[in-house]
């Protein structure tokens, strides 16, 4: 096959690829097949263009011909992921434990070759989870059991859904995530967009469809259905000890999700090996989608063509810290994610069509150890149970979130248009600050202010910072071995509960990887 690239203006992208093949290599529309395999958009030096990586199949014809006229290289085709294939089945269920990214796939993978898993979710079914969801944003109570957090899909079904992971993959699974999804009902760009996302609205019933094929294949899925405890004999796990009753098992697959402090103190409370990881806090910032959108593409008539425009920054402050920009949300919404009341958590969600009025993303910094208030292995916990209450008592103790313009936060003026924050429970305007230590504090403010010489209008006043972000990644980790499995043999501690994976396509690779790993002792 040849592989080449095409370059097209924002306003050329919305006409047909095949005809551009066509006018190149003068063949005929539908006598080639071809295969988008990238697309991405270069927006440096303020002028836009998308730029695609295309698979053509001549079927036959001379491929140096073509090659020539298009451009490009002559490359094989590339392989595809392999299920393994046991010879036999362990007479034993397995169990997950978490129905998220890493859980879905992992029983999916599980199902696939043949094993029937039983899946056990503390939250609801997707539709009903919603419902608790909805509620909740309107002002009801906060269902401990069902919110952003816990539920079917996990705490990505509640999110921007971006599908882009930084991890190294030679092995294809990737790409049979991304097929398992757009094959569940995400749009069909999801596999070859540079930077893919699905958005809320249609993750959901995504989730909802991978959960009925893992059904078809013989697998169970028990939702309000907690993890209590596990059994084990002579460094073996023998059972889980769930609220409905026990399951005999020898294998757990613990895909709890990195809210569930008290899955990991159950773990360590059993002998498995914990370790402290590296975790980060902060607050969501907003602003107006429009000068994000001006500041990244620049002024012209084709921003009515171009998506909008996303960013990634960092800063490595001089007190050591780095602060960065994470889940970064184009026209989106900032989300109440608290899962345990008089706690306060903010997270950030776009639907599919990214047309909300304003931009958010997560702005955070790591914490060092000097910030914690002990050496306990769970003292990243405590940290962040200690910052959520201070921020649920800062907003009002009713899960109004604590907000502040950023002209108040950093001193300056604000020039902008006014901003509405999205936050669905309402805001309360005061003095953020107070939540962080001074340090912290200052490593804000110098990144803000760095962020601002990247892009043009980012420190603007105007904006709006809402907190506290605090649930973005684990502050432990599970420790696991070359065979992915704990020290407790029979249990594979993964995705970002465990400490192994930071966002849904690692999470749901990470699940693959390790179902593989079981399934390879009965090959």
């Amino acid at each position: 096959m040849i592989r080449f690239t095409l370059e097209r203006s924002p306003r050329e992208d919305a006409l047909s690829i095949e005809t551009k093949i066509s006018e190149i290599t003068k063949l005929p529309v539908g006598s080639f097949d071809f295969e988008i395999r990238k697309k991405s958009l270069d927006a440096r030096r303020g002028k836009a263009k998308f730029v695609y990586t295309v698979d053509l199949f001549t079927n036959g014809l001379d491929e140096k011909k073509y090659c020539s006229r298009l451009g490009g290289s002559i490359v094989p085709r590339e392989e595809e992921y392999v299920f393994p294939t046991p010879t036999r089945i362990s007479e034993k269920r397995p169990v997950i434990a978490g129905f998220g990214p890493a859980g879905i796939f992992a029983a999916l993978t599980l199902a696939r070759s043949g094993f029937k898993p039983i899946v056990i979710e503390r939250g609801k079914i997707c539709e009903e989870r919603k419902k608790d969801v909805d509620a909740f944003f309107d002002g009801g109570e906060l269902n401990e059991n069902s919110n952003i957090q816990y539920g079917e899909g996990g705490a990505g079904a509640f999110s921007d859904g971006k599908l882009n992971t930084l991890i190294k993959d030679k092995s294809f699974r990737g790409q049979f995530v991304l097929k398992e999804l757009v094959s569940s009902g995400a749009p069909s760009e999801t596999l070859y967009m540079a930077k893919p996302h699905i958005g809320t609205d249609l993750l959901r019933n995504v989730v909802s469809n991978l959960r009925n094929e893992i059904i078809s294949l013989g697998g169970e899925i028990r939702f309000e259905t907690r993890l209590l405890d596990i059994i084990t004999e002579n460094g073996c796990i023998k059972s889980v000890v769930t609220d409905k009753g026990i399951i005999e098992t020898d294998t757990l697959f613990l895909a709890t999700g990195q809210s569930a402090r008290e899955i990991a103190e159950m773990m360590y409370r059993n002998g498995a090996e914990l370790e402290k990881k590296p975790f980060s806090v902060g607050f969501r910032i907003e602003h107006l989608q429009k000068d994000i959108d001006v500041a990244q593409y620049g002024v012209g008539g084709d921003l009515r063509f171009l998506p909008p425009a996303e960013y990634k920054l960092f800063t490595h402050c001089k007190s050591g810290r780095t602060v960065y920009s994470f889940c970064m949300c184009p026209g989106g919404h900032v989300v109440a994610a608290a899962s345990e009341k008089e706690r306060l958590v903010t997270n950030g969600m776009s639907y599919h069509a990214r047309d909300g009025k304003n931009a958010n993303s997560a702005i955070l910094c790591e914490i060092l150890p000097c910030d914690l208030e002990s050496n306990d292995l769970f003292a990243g916990y405590d940290y962040r149970e200690k910052l959520e209450r201070k921020a649920y008592e800062l907003g009002g103790n009713d899960f109004t979130a604590p907000a502040m313009k950023l002209a108040d936060y950093l001193g300056t003026d604000a020039k902008s248009e006014s901003i509405t924050p999205t936050y669905p429970r309402g805001v309360k305007m005061c003095d953020v600050s107070t939540l962080f230590n001074d340090e912290i504090n200052a490593s804000f403010k110098e990144a803000l202010r760095d962020f601002g010489r990247k892009i043009k209008g980012f420190d603007d006043g105007n904006a709006i910072i809402t907190a506290v972000e605090s649930r973005t990644s684990s502050p432990v980790r599970i420790k696991r071995f070359d065979d992915r499995q704990s020290n407790i043999k029979g249990i594979y501690p993964l995705g970002e509960g465990a400490g192994y994976a930071g966002g849904i396509i690692s999470a749901a690779i990470d699940g693959v990887r390790s179902a593989e790993e079981y399934i390879l002792k009965f090959c």
